[in-house]
This record gives structure tokens, sequence and C-alpha cells, in this order.
């Protein structure tokens, strides 16, 4: 009797939309592909919209190329296969914004940072780059080409606790997989923020666009006591027809959210952070990097860390899909001051549910980094060492810069390696199939290479008297952690110090997402 009571609070109390003069909707389900909006005009200039998933190994599919002294950031070497070429990322695009928000003039590694930071989705406004200049026409000076939503006008991430009313909605359809949400006045979904009239998008992070009724009164049967509704009420639905936008989860804003990332600000005592970093599978099954040992008293304890959380952004720049040494090298940066956001397991859990990123419903704003994007996970020149910092314990960290940009060195020099106690030299290399050099891009601290002065964004020109050309570079990298100690590199010092972004056979930066 109880499942069917529950089947009666979300049952379909109407086979037909009906129209409803207050909310002022008329037959949603028609087509819109007769409406005329403010963007036609532009035919084929028409800025268009790519929502991209991330695949195994955690990349989007496509690299996103910067040139020197010019406006813009273009896609490029979109891979076969990947979720970038499924929804018609093409190379030469121009990226107009991510999740919403323009970035057309924003900083470069600020476009890395955000799409990094959208987790496993992220919408991209893209313009095809042959016919930029022919949109820009049709603009008034200075205005963007991106539409951008109010911001008040956005899709809901609503989580619903059952009451003695159950969840306290009904719906009803039109074609397959189009539903609309009819709350009770007081009912657990009213309040948990669902508009009336809401055009049901997703439950529980899996989108309804193929579902029945019976299906999805399946569904939040299978729910249990809480469910999490992707919804848009009519006056987004309004304007995202308007726009030409996908009603995209990246788009949300959360509404009674059960859990949310926490910001965590320490200032390090005379014993340390107090803390041990380990990475570790998370709920998803990805590695992550979790805080465990928070030592009573001391900065991480009193800050609010709890063990077991899992770190998500250091400095306000993502740590997602970062390597261990690389989430270490981010913390030992920051010097004394550590401003960390971490999501509690519950939390994690939540998030890896609904398939989005915690950073996009931080509550605390302004906290974008336009710093550099972080490093590429890229082959190793010391397996042993790298296993050997899988966990790190910060209590009591060695002393290291407190800056990842180094002091200014000279555009050429020679450095002599010797490799360390466990073999390795202690550095990690960053190239491509296509790119024509090789980049430092991680220096673990107080190993061999750091001693010798290797700096993360130098280029190897030379390894052992043998000069790194375009046709050599993978055969100088497949070598490299055979050859025969002392290793002789003669170096080049690059002008912009990224972590990851590295120079590419055209003149700028690129960055694999």
């Amino acid at each position: 009797m109880e499942a069917a009571t529950d089947l009666q609070d979300t049952a379909i109390l109407t086979q037909k939309f009906t129209f409803n003069p207050k909310l002022g909707i008329d037959n949603p389900t028609l087509s819109l592909a007769d409406d005329h909006d403010h963007f036609d005009s532009w035919g084929p200039q028409r800025p268009r919209f790519c929502v991209l998933s991330k695949q195994e190994g955690g990349k989007f599919g496509f690299y996103l190329h910067k040139e020197l002294n010019r406006n813009g950031h273009i896609v490029r070497r979109v891979e076969p296969g990947t979720s970038a070429q499924c929804q018609g990322l093409q190379d030469g695009d121009q990226i107009l914004g991510v999740n919403g928000d323009t970035v057309e003039h924003e900083d470069y590694h600020g476009v890395v940072q955000r799409i990094r930071a959208s987790g496993p989705r992220v919408l991209l406004t893209v313009l095809a780059g042959n016919v930029e200049e022919v949109a820009r026409a049709h603009q008034a000076s200075g205005a963007h080409l991106c539409p951008v939503l109010d911001a008040s006008v956005r899709p809901r991430l609503c989580h619903v606790v059952k009451d003695e009313g159950g969840f306290g909605f009904s719906f009803s359809h039109g074609k397959r997989g189009c539903f609309w949400l009819m709350p009770s006045c007081g009912g657990a979904a009213e309040r948990a923020g669902v508009p009336q009239g809401a055009r049901l998008l997703e439950v529980n992070g899996i989108g309804v666009e193929g579902f029945s009724p019976s299906q999805l009164s399946r569904k939040l049967r299978q729910s249990g006591e809480q469910v999490t509704l992707l919804v848009a009420g009519p006056e987004v639905e309004e304007q995202c027809r308007q726009l030409g936008l996908p009603l995209a989860a990246p788009l949300a804003e959360g509404w009674a959210l059960p859990a949310r990332p926490r910001q965590l600000h320490l200032e390090k005592g005379p014993q340390g952070f107090g803390f041990l970093l380990r990475e570790e599978k998370g709920p998803s099954g990805q590695l992550g990097q979790f805080l465990w040992e928070v030592d009573p008293g001391l900065p991480a304890d009193q800050a609010g860390m709890r063990a077991g959380d899992r770190l998500v952004a250091v400095a306000g720049e993502s740590v997602e899909g970062l390597g261990h040494e690389e989430a270490v090298t981010r913390i030992r940066a920051q010097g004394c001051h550590l401003s960390l956001i971490v999501v509690d397991p519950d939390a994690d859990s939540f998030f890896s549910m609904v398939r989005l990123s915690p950073l996009l419903f931080l509550e605390e704003a302004g906290l974008q980094a336009d710093g550099p994007a972080s490093p590429q996970k890229l082959p190793s020149s010391s397996q042993a060492e790298e296993q050997a910092s899988w966990t790190t314990n910060l209590a009591s960290s060695p002393a290291v810069p407190t800056s990842l940009v180094p002091p200014a060195l000279p555009s050429f020099r020679q450095c002599l390696l010797r490799p360390g106690a466990n073999g390795g030299y202690g550095f990690r290399l960053s190239c491509g199939a296509d790119k024509p050099e090789i980049t430092i891009s991680q220096v673990t601290p107080g190993g061999s290479a750091s001693q010798a002065g290797l700096h993360m964004g130098d280029v190897i020109l030379e390894v052992n008297g043998i000069s790194v050309r375009r046709e050599n570079v993978l055969e100088v990298v497949r070598q490299l952690p055979d050859a025969k100690p002392p290793l002789h590199l003669r170096l080049a010092t690059q002008g912009r110090r990224s972590i990851e972004a590295c120079s590419s056979l055209e003149p700028g930066l690129d960055s694999s997402l």
C-alpha cells in the first residue's frame, strides 16, 4: 500500500497538457523550429551550443588554443570518437561562453580553468572561426556575441525530501520525454524550489528525454525518500528558446541541496597544517585527493576540515584530475596561507550522482582563479618517486618556494642531473605527437632536478648532446628514462610559465581538455 501511495503523489493526473492562462503556457509540445528569434538574421553565423561529457580518462576530447597577440579562444585537434566530436565541436571554432557565462575577453588561463572546474559536464557556446568577422558585423561595437541568460533566470537543481504528502507534485506530459510538474501548495516539491509548470529535465542526474510516463513513475518510486530534480520554469524555458540555448545542467543553480562544498582557510602553525593528503578512488570510481588524519587542535582541525573530505580546489583553482604530486605541489606553493575547497563524503556522493562539479554550487562568489591551468598527467622520469608520494603528511611540510613562478633565469642554460637515492630524477615531461618541444611540467621539491635548477615550463633543447627536433621529439622522450646517467640537459626558459600550457606548432598556447 505504501508503494501505491507514493505512486499517487507522482502519477499522471492528466494525459494531455491543458492551457493555464495564469502560467501563460499554450501547447508547449509544438515544434519550436518555426519560431523567429533575434539570431535568425545571422544565418549560419549564429552561435552553436555543445554540451560535452567527460570520457574515460577525464577528458572532453579537444585542445584549447590561444594565439599570441590575438583575442579569442580557439578549438583545435578535436579527437575522433570523443564527446567533443559527437556534439559537433569543430577545429577552428571560437569559444564564446562557458556554462552560460561569456568568456570572449577573458584571460586564456581563466577559460581553461572554467572548463576544468565544470567537472563531468560543460556547456560551450561556440562560433565557427571563419564567420567571426561577419557575425561581429551584426553586433553593436563592444557587444558580446555570446547569448547570455538573465542572472535570475536559470534551471534549478532541487532536492525534494518526502513528507506525509509524498514528494508533493504531479506531472503532465506531451510527447515522449516531455514532462511538466505541478507542485502541490505547501508540499515538499514547492518547498524545495520547484516552480509551478516547470519542465522536468533530469531525475538524480539521469535525463528524462527518452522516458515514458510509466518509466518516470518507476524512476521516482525507486528514488526512495528523496529525489533530486533538474527543472526549468516557464520563464527559463522561454528565454532559452529565444536564445537557442539548451536546457543544460551546467546552467543550473542549486535549491535546497542536501550538501554544498566548503571553503577552508588555514594559517600554518609551528607544527604545520596538521593533515594527511592521500590519493584514492572516490564515489565515481575516479582517483581523487582525500584528507585524512586531521590532528586535533592544529590549523586544519580549527578550520573545519574533517577526515575523509575530498579536496576540490586549492586557492580557488580546481584540482580535479590532478595526480598526487601535482596536488601536493599546489598546496605547498601557497606557503603559510592555505585556501582549500572541500566536500565531505555525502556531498561527494551527491555531486557524483548528479554529474556536476561542486564548484558550480559554491556559495561564496568570486573564487574563479586566473592562474595557469593544471598539469596534464604525462610520462614521468621517475615511476618510483611518483609512487612514493601518493600519501603526503602536511603536518610539517619541508621548506618549499611559496610561488609557482621561479626567479628570472637566463634564456639558455646547461644542467647536469644525477639520479636520486631511489633511481629517479624528480621531474615530469609534457609533450605530444604533434608538438616539437619537450617541456618540464613538474619538478619534485628537493629532488635531483630541483637541486640542479630545473623549473616548470623549461623547454629541453638537448639531451646528452642530442638536439631535440620536430622529427625526433617522441624518440627522445621514449629514450630519456633509459639514458645513462648523468643527464646533460640544455634548457630554454619559457617566456610564459604555465604548469600545463606549452608551445605548439602554432604560435600561442595549447591546453588539453
